[in-house]
């Protein structure tokens, strides 16, 4: 039975918890995360960012709680059918190196393929929108191994879109990435956001990237999440430091007039100085 609710959000997390073994990780999270919209999740290293973005795609059991896709618990869903409503690109991917581009893109079909179905015309025009959408036609034939960390990260973004998801969910894309491939990647994802009305959910480490590109920023700490809100509203001193544990300046960014963060010192020194 469809057992939907009313709901504004493409995606809803109702009081979540997720556990490793004793370990909560998760711990009675509630999130509306904004259809057509880039959400950002930001809080120190383990805080439960990447747990809580997988369990959003249900690749970790909830201990309790829920999370709804168009009202529709995520629970009631088969595996091909959550992979067709929600694309997940996890830290750090692998594939084989001789494997090429258009291979790889092409697992992104996977969902909508069934045992004896034959490649489709909406197959072949959803890899050739990903690829074009991701600027990377012109590699289609290039090997993994041969491309550079930019070039490939756009090749696993392309997977994604091929799935043909709404909502696309991307844990710390632009991690190993250098400064000027970290802007192309998010301004590629913010263009497909804009264009095509994703829905987007992000985990970024940096700071000042997650207040540039978010419409809803979200800080986790152990587990749990602390505030949610605008940028310019979640971007003080005072939260930054009680979120971060570091003291900061929280200045105008006077190009894209979105909030900066200049780190000053940790508020509570991890290590002894040295003598």
């Amino acid at each position: 039975m469809d057992k939907r609710v009313a709901s504004e959000s493409g995606v809803s997390v109702e009081t979540l918890s997720v556990s490793y073994g004793a370990r909560t990780a998760v711990d009675a999270v509630s999130l509306a995360i904004p259809k057509g919209k880039i959400t950002v999740l930001a809080g120190p290293n383990g805080c439960g960012k990447s747990t809580l973005l997988r369990a959003i795609r249900r690749l970790h059991p909830a201990k309790s709680g829920r999370v709804l896709l168009d009202g529709l618990e995520t629970g009631r869903l088969r595996e091909k059918e959550i992979a067709r409503e929600i694309g997940l690109l996890g830290q750090s991917p692998s594939a084989p190196e001789d494997m090429r581009v258009e291979e790889l893109v092409r697992l992104g079909r996977f969902p909508h393929q069934a045992m004896m179905q034959p490649w489709s015309a909406e197959d072949a025009t959803a890899i050739e929108d990903a690829m074009f959408g991701t600027g990377i036609g012109h590699l289609r034939d290039r090997r993994l191994g041969s491309l550079s960390g930019g070039q490939l990260q756009r090749v696993w973004i392309a997977m994604v879109l091929a799935q043909e998801t709404d909502v696309i969910c991307l844990d710390e894309p632009v991690n190993h990435l250098d400064m000027a491939h970290q802007i192309d990647c998010l301004d590629l994802v913010s263009r497909l956001n804009r264009e095509r009305g994703r829905t987007v959910v992000l985990v970024l480490h940096d700071l000042n990237l997650a207040a540039r590109y978010a419409d809803l920023l979200v800080f986790m700490k152990e587990g749990r999440i602390v505030e949610a809100g605008l940028p310019r509203d979640l971007m003080r001193e005072d939260l930054i430091a009680s979120v971060f544990g570091i003291q900061c300046r929280v200045i105008e960014d006077p190009v894209h007039e979105r909030p900066l963060c200049i780190p000053m010192r940790n508020s509570s020194p991890r290590f002894r100085p040295v003598e």
